[in-house]
């Protein structure tokens, strides 16, 4: 009815903020900055996961799972108390191994951050735990992770031994791999053969080369530049040796798409049989994000960072190319923009805000985040209000406007 008040409808599907906020966190700060903007709208948050941090929580809770604690050695080797999730439903019993929660990034202290030397047996002795539990099928999120050893700590805790040129077991850790001369799967867990292994990654990532995961994302472990560049010829040794001696494995660990989740540890399940696959295909298919966004009026999400790589795979350019198949705008929030973030554009994003008020230490923004993303989604929201209703199409949607905070 023309001049009758419509109640606005906005989505809410954001990833979490590394080493900051979960994507729940994220999601209900959103919101209440919403809510200040628009009392009245009618809010869906959707928390969304990338294979990182909170994956096996998520689908846990959407299937009526259960999470299983497990103590492991950590990225450092010092131990962890980490977890995977037994799936609930039918079809075969699956565990989700979040390689993140042993293994990830927020496990290394900032003074103990050296991809040459993390290490992923935390993720193999997870895995291991599952097949323990019985196990038919499991998924490993890739996301989040802390390290650069292309998945070898994971294969030596499920029986791999990898030998230098003297026949001695390297130390664990990505920069010992260029010392790698032989692999020797004979003590390979014979489990592994009779299960069906998932490895949910980024496609974008890649083991070896210029945009191998030890250029691209070495750095923000801690690399130097001339680190980075010995990591990434220790990888490519290791997929040389893992092709010649596990044989055909159906695809080129050196740059499939996915070889270079996590650190490559994509690349070490392939070889051992883990089927890579596009994350969001898999880990959202318990989660009706296409039904809820074809509902929405707005859709906003959120990253801590968008850059060049926010557009490769990332949860935001997830949620803007589904919605743009509905024909919903997309609000990105981030708490920081990068080199290339225009290019977040061409996956169906309409617009991205800051939401740091100020320039400001990453510590002070990391400390105070819930806030500042409070208030940085109720000034971004104030000016899409503003926007609308300066468009022709404004008088059919009814006096939408923005709440004046008391006091102001």
């Amino acid at each position: 009815m023309a001049g009758e008040e419509t109640q606005v409808r906005i989505v809410i599907a954001p990833g979490g903020f590394k080493e900051s906020l979960s994507a729940e966190e994220v999601a209900a700060a959103i919101a209440r900055g919403v809510r200040r903007a628009v009392p009245d709208a009618s809010i869906t948050t959707m928390p969304l996961i990338d294979g990182g941090e909170g994956t096996a929580r998520t689908l846990a809770a959407a299937t009526g799972g259960r999470l299983v604690p497990h103590r492991v050695t950590g990225p450092t080797a010092a131990p962890v108390d980490a977890h995977y999730a037994i799936l609930g439903g039918s079809g075969p019993r699956t565990a989700v191994v979040e390689m993140a929660a042993a293994a990830g990034l927020r496990l290394v202290p900032r003074d103990a951050r050296d991809p040459g030397r993390t290490t992923t047996v935390g993720v193999g002795e997870l895995i291991a735990h599952a097949l323990d539990a019985g196990a038919a099928r499991i998924l490993v999120g890739c996301g989040d992770s802390g390290t650069s050893d292309g998945g070898a700590g994971a294969l030596q805790a499920l029986g791999v031994r990898l030998l230098d040129a003297s026949g001695r077991e390297l130390p664990r850790g990505g920069a010992a791999l260029a010392l790698l001369d032989r692999i020797d799967v004979s003590g390979l867990d014979s489990r592994l053969a009779r299960i069906e292994m998932v490895v949910a990654c980024n496609p974008f990532n890649v083991l070896c080369g210029p945009e191998g995961v030890a250029r691209v994302y070495g750095p923000q472990k801690g690399a130097t530049p001339a680190q980075a560049d010995a990591l990434d010829k220790a990888l490519c040794r290791w997929a040389c040796v893992l092709e010649r001696d596990l044989g055909p494995v159906g695809v080129d660990l050196h740059g499939a798409p996915g070889t270079g989740a996590s650190g490559g540890l994509g690349a070490g399940l392939a070889a051992i049989g883990g089927r890579l696959v596009p994350r969001f295909e898999v880990l959202l298919e318990h989660l009706d994000l296409d039904g809820v966004l074809a509902a929405a009026d707005l859709v906003v999400t959120a990253e801590g960072a968008i850059d060049r790589q926010t557009s490769r795979g990332k949860i935001p350019a997830e949620v803007a190319r589904r919605a743009e198949r509905h024909g919903k705008p997309v609000l990105l929030l981030a708490g920081a923009i990068g080199p290339d973030a225009r290019l977040v554009y061409g996956s169906g994003v309409d617009a991205y805000a800051c939401i740091l008020p100020r320039p400001m230490p990453m510590d002070e923004a990391l400390a105070h985040g819930t806030e500042i993303l409070e208030d940085g989604a109720e000034r971004a929201l104030r000016l899409v209000l503003l926007g609308t209703a300066l468009t022709p199409e404004a008088e059919h949607r009814g006096p939408v406007r923005a709440r004046t905070p008391k006091g102001a």
